[in-house]
């Protein structure tokens, strides 16, 4: 491996274009960096604190192949806030990704392909600047997600869409419903017809005649049938609000009102099955 490549990988990680920045990011002392350049040796409890700071892939980080490489799975920000981080990964963070993308090992490489002088690219590392057409032109030119490949979040290639086969079928977890308490029981097929639109916080819970798919985003207490929690027991009640603030919940063991800050929501309920034999 080129301990300069994997410095730059590092560097390109962080989203940090001086060695007195990455030294920081490393928590280790500014003069380290270049001393494992003389030498010619990362130490690889720096690679592996980029990866766990950052998400970055272990393979990549230390070989620059990219088959599994990605970043922490973060929310990017919008508008300004957006543009401003794009920019301030310019200079030799995003020349780093552009050459892994490609498969360069040299700054030539690149500018033969795209006819761009060295002076050029240089540049972008001098005044650390973003070359935004470059960006574009290489992503359409790999395939690499424009997203990794202009602020080093996120997969390195877009996830392929799931397989036709595996499309009409959602895999979520189911639980059984003892005491109050879930257990886990594996996982529940589901049929995406039958799914709502958000589909990240479904379980599927099962109980002694009946079961339930559950919304758990739902956190909003309104009318309908809901899984509460009462005094850390779970139950599932038919609600219904009350002015000032109160509720009423039933089932086939209880009917009563309490006010709504005296119950805790785990999610509603899109449908139920029930048991007849």
């Amino acid at each position: 491996m080129s301990v300069q490549d994997v410095i730059e990988r590092i560097a390109a990680s962080y989203s940090v274009s001086s060695q007195k920045a990455l030294a920081e990011a490393l928590d280790v002392p500014a003069n380290n960096i270049s001393s494992w350049i003389q030498r010619d040796s990362v130490p690889y409890k720096a690679v592996v604190k980029c990866a766990l700071d950052t998400g970055a892939d272990l393979h990549w980080l230390v070989n620059g192949e990219f088959a599994n490489a990605k970043s922490a799975d973060k929310p990017l920000p919008k508008g300004k806030a957006l543009y401003d981080e794009i920019l301030s990964t310019g200079g030799r963070p995003v020349l780093r990704r552009i050459l892994d993308a490609y498969g360069f090992q040299m700054q030539k490489d690149l500018g033969d392909l795209l006819d761009i002088s060295s002076g050029t690219i240089s540049t972008w590392v001098r005044r650390e600047f973003f070359p935004g057409d470059v960006v574009v032109t290489c992503a359409l030119d790999t395939g690499v997600s424009l997203n990794w490949l202009a602020t080093g979040k996120g997969e390195m290639y877009p996830a392929p869409a799931p397989a036709a086969s595996g499309d009409a079928v959602l895999s979520i977890p189911k639980f059984r419903l003892e005491s109050g308490e879930l257990k886990e029981a594996g996982v529940w097929a589901l049929d995406r017809s039958l799914a709502p639109l958000a589909t990240e916080g479904l379980n599927f819970i099962e109980g002694l005649n009946a079961a339930w798919l559950v919304d758990t985003l739902a956190q909003k207490i309104g009318n309908g049938r809901w899984f509460i929690s009462i005094d850390d027991a779970l139950d599932v009640f038919d609600v219904v609000r009350l002015p000032g603030g109160k509720v009423r919940l039933t089932n086939n063991a209880v009917d009563f009102e309490c006010g709504v800050t005296e119950i805790a929501p785990f999610g509603v309920v899109v449908f139920t099955l029930e048991k007849h034999v």
